[in-house]
Parts: C-alpha cells; sequence; structure tokens
C-alpha cells in the first residue's frame, strides 16, 4: 500500500478506515484526539504493538522498554503506534505443579487475544514483542492468522549465571533438586545455585523451547537477522526494536505479509534451525500450530524428516557447551544460517520481513573461524539433527525425543505406569525406580492432562541423581532444557484411548532413536481386551479456560490447535 506523492496514506484498503475515515467515523475519531493523536497521526496506518510484559518472571521485564522502542521506530517511519499487552504464562514459574496446565492453553490464548485487538480496533499492522516460551509462536500464530504486515521481535535472553568460575542456567537448578534428593548435594549449595542462576532480565539461556523459537522466527523470515542475539539486558537491543518498527512501515508501504513470508520452503528452513540447533522438541508443536494458521500442512512428521537429514552444527546447552548469549557473540542466527544455506540445507529464495530474500539477506555475512559455537556443515556435532521423531505400535501418531548430545539412545525395558506427573516425580523423589525402567506418565496430553504439561522437574531430578539408563515417556511435553531418554508428544494420548492408555507395570517397551521406533511388546489380542475395560480419565477441569481448551484442543502431531485454521477461514482480517 503505497504512500500518496505528498506523503499522505490511502487507506481505501487499510483496516483502519473502518475506525477513523468519513463523517461516521467521528465519535471515533474522538477517542483519538482523546489520547493526544493529531488529524495527521490519524490519518496514518495504525500499527499495533504487541506486548507480552508483565512481571510473571524475568523472561517478560524487559519487553516494555522494547515495545516503546519498536513504537518510536513506527512513528519515525510515518505510521501511528498503538500499544497493548497481552498475557504470558512462564514455564520456569508454571513448572511442576497445577499451573503448567495453563501453558499451552496460553500460546492460543495469545494468540486470540491479540487477534481480537487488532480486529476491534482496527489496526493494519503489527509489531509482536515475545520473551517466553509460548509467548513466541503464540505471536506469530496472530500474525498468520490475521495476514496484516507483521514484524516479530524477541525481547532477548538472559544473561549466563556465575557461580564458581562456571556458566549457570536454571537447568542446573531443576537438575539440582535432583542431586539434593539423592543426597549429593548440601541444601546450602542448592540455595547457592537458586541465587546465581538467573542474573537478570531475559528469558532461559540455552538452546530451550524460547531460543529455539526466536531462532525460528529469524530462519522463517518474521524477524530481522540478527534480531535475537542479543541479551535482554543489552540496551543495544533497543536498536532492533526501533528498526523491526521502522520495517513493518515499509511492509505496509510494499503488502508484504506474512503469508507471502511464510511459505512451505520456509517453515521447512525453520525445521532446519531446530534441528541444526540442538532446540527444544516444542519446535515441533509450534512450527505446525503455525502453519495450520496459514494453511500449510506441516506436521510433527515433517519436522522430524528435515531433521533426519540436517547436521547438528550449534553447541548449544543442554546437550552442549554454550548459551545464548554465546551464540549470539559468535554471529548469531544469520551466521548459523550461512554455513547452512553455503551447505544446501536451506532454500534461500523465500521472502522475508527486510524485503529481500534470505539469500540476499546473508549475502555479507562471513564465516568466523574465531568462534568455538557454530561449527560449519562439514564439521557437524553429528550428521542428523538434534530431535527425532518415533514411530510404532505404541505411538501410532508418533512421539519426538531430543537426542542432541545424548549418547543412550536405544532401550528396551519394563514400563513403570504413572497415571500424572505428580505420581512419577514422587516416586523419582524417593529413588522408588530401578536402573533399565521405563517411566510412562500419561493422561498429560493436549485432552488428558488437560494441557499437556512439562516434565522438567520429573527429568531434571533423573539426570541430577545420575540415572542414564532410564527411559521416560508421556502424552505430555517435555522442556527445551530436559536431556535424557525422555520421548514426548506420544500419540495418540491416553485420554483417546491411544496405546499409552493400555500400558501395564512389567510390560515391555522398546525404544530406538536411531531406527526411530517406539513399540510396546504386547501381543495385540491382549491390548483390544484391555481397551474393552478401558475408560478415560475424569479431570478436576469441569470449567473455564482449561476445559474449554481441552474440549478445542487436536492432536499433538498437528501442533494442538484449538479452531480450524486456515480451512475454516472465510475471510482475511487484512482484506476487511
Amino acid at each position: 500500500m503505497a504512500r500518496k506523492p505528498d506523503g499522505t496514506w490511502d487507506k481505501s484498503r487499510l483496516p483502519s478506515r473502518h475506525v477513523t475515515e468519513g463523517p461516521e467515523r467521528a465519535p471515533h475519531r474522538s477517542y483519538y484526539y482523546a489520547m493526544g493523536l493529531g488529524s495527521r497521526e490519524i490519518a496514518q496506518p495504525f500499527v499495533g504493538v504487541a506486548s507480552c510484559w508483565n512481571e510473571a518472571a524475568p523472561c517478560n521485564t524487559a519487553l516494555m522498554r522494547q515495545a516503546h522502542a519498536a513504537a518510536a521506530g513506527v512513528k519515525a517511519a510515518g505510521a501511528t503506534p498503538r500499544e497493548f499487552c497481552t498475557i504470558t504464562v512462564t514455564d520456569g514459574i508454571a513448572m511442576g505443579h497445577e499451573g503448567m496446565r495453563s501453558s499451552l492453553a496460553s500460546r492460543d490464548a495469545i494468540a486470540d487475544t491479540v487477534e481480537l485487538t487488532m480486529r476491534g480496533h482496527g489496526y493494519d499492522a503489527l509489531v509482536g514483542v515475545a520473551g517466553c516460551d509460548k509467548s513466541l509462536p503464540g505471536m506469530m500464530m496472530a500474525m498468520l492468522r490475521l495476514n496484516v504486515p507483521s514484524v516479530f521481535l524477541y525481547g532477548g535472553s538472559i544473561m549466563p549465571g556465575r557461580l564458581d568460575g562456571k556458566d549457570l542456567t536454571v537447568m542446573d537448578v531443576f537438575e539440582g533438586v535432583g542431586a539434593y534428593a539423592a543426597g549429593t548435594m548440601s541444601e546450602e549449595r542448592l540455595c547457592e545455585l537458586e541465587k546465581h542462576a538467573c542474573p537478570g532480565d531475559g528469558a532461559c539461556g540455552g538452546q530451550f523451547t524460547a531460543n529455539t523459537m526466536a531462532c525460528v522466527s529469524e530462519a522463517i523470515g518474521l524477524a530481522l537477522p540478527l534480531s535475537s542475539a542479543l541479551p535482554a539486558t543489552y540496551l543495544d537491543r533497543d536498536a532492533y526494536a526501533v528498526a523491526s518498527g521502522e520495517a513493518v512501515v515499509r511492509l505496509i508501504e510494499k503488502n508484504i505479509r506474512p503469508r507471502d513470508i511464510c511459505t512451505r520452503k520456509a517453515f521447512e528452513n525453520a525445521a532446519v534451525v531446530v534441528a541444526a540447533t540442538g532446540g527444544s522438541t516444542n519446535g515441533a508443536l509450534h512450527l505446525p500450530a503455525m502453519a495450520h494458521e496459514c494453511g500449510i500442512e506441516f506436521t510433527l512428521k515433517d519436522v522430524a524428516e528435515i531433521a533426519a537429514r540436517t547436521p547438528y552444527i550449534a553447541d548449544l546447552k543442554p546437550g552442549g557447551r554454550f548459551v545464548a548469549k554465546d551464540m549470539g557473540e559468535a554471529g548469531g542466527v544469520p551466521m548459523l544460517l550461512k554455513t547452512l544455506l553455503e551447505g544446501g540445507f536451506l532454500h534461500g529464495d523465500v521472502m522475508t520481513v527486510t524485503g529481500k530474500t534470505l539469500a540476499e539477506n546473508l549475502a555479507d555475512v562471513v564465516w568466523r573461524d574465531n568462534q568455538d559455537v557454530i561449527r560449519p556443515v562439514s564439521n557437524p556435532l553429528s550428521p542428523t539433527g538434534g530431535v527425532v521423531g518415533l514411530w510404532g505400535s505404541l505411538a501410532p501418531d508418533g512421539g519426538i525425543v531430543k537426542v542432541a548430545g545424548l549418547a543412550h539412545l536405544q532401550h528396551r525395558g519394563p514400563a513403570r505406569v504413572f497415571d500424572g506427573e505428580a505420581a512419577c516425580f514422587a516416586a523419582v523423589e524417593a529413588r522408588d525406580y530401578k536402573e533399565g525402567d521405563v517411566l510412562v506418565i500419561r493422561y498429560e496430553g493436549p485432552r488428558g492432562g488437560p494441557g499437556m504439561r512439562e516434565m522438567l522437574s520429573t527429568t531434571a531430578a533423573i539426570y541430577g541423581q545420575g540415572m542414564t539408563n532410564i527411559a521416560l515417556i508421556t502424552d505430555g511435553r517435555f522442556s527445551g532444557a530436559t536431556r535424557g531418554l525422555c520421548v514426548g508428544h506420544v500419540g495418540p494420548e491416553a485420554q483417546l484411548g491411544g496405546p499409552i492408555a493400555l500400558i501395564k507395570d512389567g510390560d515391555i517397551i522398546s525404544i530406538d532413536a536411531i531406527a526411530g521406533t517406539i513399540d510396546l511388546e504386547v501381543d495385540p489380542i491382549e491390548l483390544e481386551n484391555r481397551k474393552r475395560h478401558w475408560e478415560p480419565k475424569v479431570t478436576n477441569y469441569g470449567s473455564g479456560a482449561i476445559w474449554k481448551f481441552a474440549h478445542l484442543v487436536g492432536p499433538a502431531h498437528l501442533g494442538a490447535v484449538t479452531h480450524p485454521g486456515f480451512a475454516g477461514e472465510t475471510h482475511v482480517y487484512a482484506d476487511l
């Protein structure tokens, strides 16, 4: 949508015309005059600047500052910013208790509330600022759903904590709980860990879900190159916020929209980056959900197939040595993308929010040999990606495991079954399990949880106890900080009567992350007999937001989405 020769805007095709143009909109304009806008600002495009700021956790506390900077960029470029906030549920605080049922539901609530705000007020474009796990995909889902010109901005990672000359992340504290339970760490030492692990603003520093999805935002083309590199506490980040505000105005002028950017090829690029960085298994949940918004079929199977042919090249925690700050200093996502593109693993011809293709954005990026975080594709940490999809009699719809830095890739052992994470955590805390067991946590899926909780408290406790010859499977999720042979997203979930619902203690389960298989070694006739006596679980959520989520949500391998998406679309908001 080009400006007129005199520098003013033609709003005849922009959504904000419905609230700013013509005599009948005088009452609407009066509200804007009340907020200090003049006639010139009212005649410009309205850009929503959505922030997930709150004081729930350090992931979000630096977002308001950056949203203000993005608004300044919008204003400098000749459009009118309108700031608003939406929610965030922060996994680090929600983890290990009933609050975690709110986490995945918050992703869709973020997308919904941003959509409703944009629709209700007729905004023409969107800058989305997010910092915590579900807020990143939630914000990008809203962009793809609305299809107005949009730029995403990550709020930045936390600085690494330091204790005894070593870097720390919150993962060390979760694992410290297990070490304390095992008697190998004192309470005093655990207190030292908790006081030093998180030194200020920013999202978790390892390649957990937030940083995984931040890398995705650049790889898929919705964020400016290098915008996810700097930690949240660096005021230099504000320059990227200003640039994001300016960029979205250029996108309005050129009428470049998110669905022009997020093509099938772009989603493939995003999956490559999840695999190459040893990223969170949650990437295989959020990429399908984002694709669902714009009519692209992209499932857990697609993510797994791409990971199987992608080299793992970023040496990041929890499987590796470095944190997000280190990756930023090593050249960030552009450096990673450069070697992947030159190696033939990326599509370079996809559009991005710069108005240039990915290849054009990377043309001047020079490989640096003086860094150890990102390896060239010719010398990977492993020849295949950091996540693996599994299918078999136990998971007909699939499951996923993070294998980055993992030596224990095959396991066969007896099941130890728990209906819910709390029962399993209690057994682990009491060391009431055996080497070689396969711990099964079920009724934690999207419907059965409800909410598909993450199991970091349990997996970290196991790791902290020093137990490695063990496996854990669940129809719930794992944090990006989880390490060990932990298979999540097992589907169909228990609440739908999937095979995981029929397992009994002592059943033999076989997991092979090399072959990509997961099987329950029980006669199918016996399983059919068990199925006849099975009934779904009655949950504690008979009303409210969690009940609503449980009744709307679909299966994990398709993104655990809560509405028909593109398939049910009868209009695109941007064209109203």
